[in-house]
């Protein structure tokens, strides 16, 4: 599923209009944004829960070359699925 078929989906379960449908998608996935990058996280109980780590940096290797390369730190998103969700895949 895409972007804009989430759109349809949303509204037509919830009876709104695709614009207003786009709009609340928007807000949530720019609030979660916003959160993440303030180092919070965001917990949907018993659905998952975004969180930050920082990723030290490493050494890598060039799959073309072998040759090593440093790769930087840098601050990655983590998504843990929680027990609803987990259970309704199954």
């Amino acid at each position: 599923m895409n972007k804009s078929e989430l759109i349809s989906e949303m509204a037509a379960d919830a009876g709104i209009s695709k614009a207003a449908a786009k709009a609340a998608l928007e807000s949530f996935t720019g609030n979660v944004t916003k959160t993440l990058k303030g180092g919070g996280k965001v917990a949907l109980v018993g659905w998952g829960t975004w969180s930050v780590s920082k990723r030290e940096a490493r050494e890598g290797r060039n799959p073309q070359t072998g040759a090593t390369i440093q790769i930087a730190a840098k601050n990655i998103v983590k998504f843990k699925a929680g027990a609803g969700l987990s259970d309704s895949v199954n």
